[in-house]
């Protein structure tokens, strides 16, 4: 398997993630991701999946008396109808129920989905309406000031131009019914919109999901909500929420 097309290549995308393959089908996997952005998207969504399973999925121990009854030598006996329909009928039933699990986790979102869905609609409103900024500027000390008064709250506000992102303004905006601060950031010839809003929950990781065409990262940190859109690449936008979680 030297030259990949889509068709092969989404048949054959889960066993690249669980590192199935051969050698030189998981290099013409690889090198047909790199080169097919639909592909590498499908890649990514399903990575996202298994990782946010391994992540989130509820762990039980089994009780000593079940793990002794498991693993104690069982008597020889003579095989039964029953038993060798039960042998062969187990695994059908674990694969039906992990499949429905797997159905379930699609189905429900997380509870950041919603903010995150509403932020991408914010993000491409601003690049529609040409409002991406109430307030130019690249000084942290006009734009934060700017929004006193204007909130009831004081969202964090920094320039990161030495790292490549530079600021570029910031303007009101409405997650969720509230009211939250958009600040704008640049990256080459893109823009990401980084939304804050008070939030009622404690400490929160970055869940990251592609949704429309972007990408969307969200955590939360000292009460506070921060989710960042953009057309970038996914590393990249990852890269710019550290920055500014290493500043909060």
């Amino acid at each position: 398997m030297t030259d990949l097309n889509c068709a092969t290549c989404r048949t054959t995308l889960h066993g690249y993630l669980d590192n199935e393959l051969d050698p030189a089908a998981a290099q013409a996997m690889a090198a047909h991701l790199h080169g097919c952005a639909d592909c590498r998207q499908s890649y990514e969504q399903a990575r996202l999946l298994v990782d946010s399973v391994k992540r989130r999925a509820p762990y039980y121990a089994a009780p000593d008396l079940l793990l002794r009854s498991i693993f104690a030598a069982p008597p020889e006996r003579q095989k039964t109808w029953a038993s060798i329909l039960r042998n062969w009928l187990a695994p059908a039933f674990s694969s039906a129920a992990l499949a429905l699990a797997a159905v379930l986790y699609i189905a429900t979102p997380s509870g950041e989905q919603p903010w995150m869905e509403e932020a991408v609609s914010s993000h491409v409103r601003s690049l529609m309406a040409g409002h991406l900024n109430d307030v130019v500027s690249s000084d942290r000390h006009t734009v934060k000031p700017w929004f006193t008064g204007k909130l009831d709250f004081a969202p964090p506000v920094y320039d990161l131009t030495e790292q490549g992102y530079p600021l570029l303004g910031g303007r009101l905006d409405y997650l969720q019914h509230q009211p939250a601060a958009a600040l704008s950031y640049g990256r080459a010839k893109h823009l990401i919109n980084l939304f804050i809003v008070p939030a009622t929950g404690g400490e929160k990781p970055r869940e990251d999901l592609s949704l429309r065409g972007y990408n969307v990262v969200a955590w939360q940190h000292d009460h506070m909500r921060f989710i960042a859109v953009s057309d970038l690449e996914r590393g990249e936008l990852e890269a710019f929420s550290k920055l500014v979680a290493d500043h909060l």
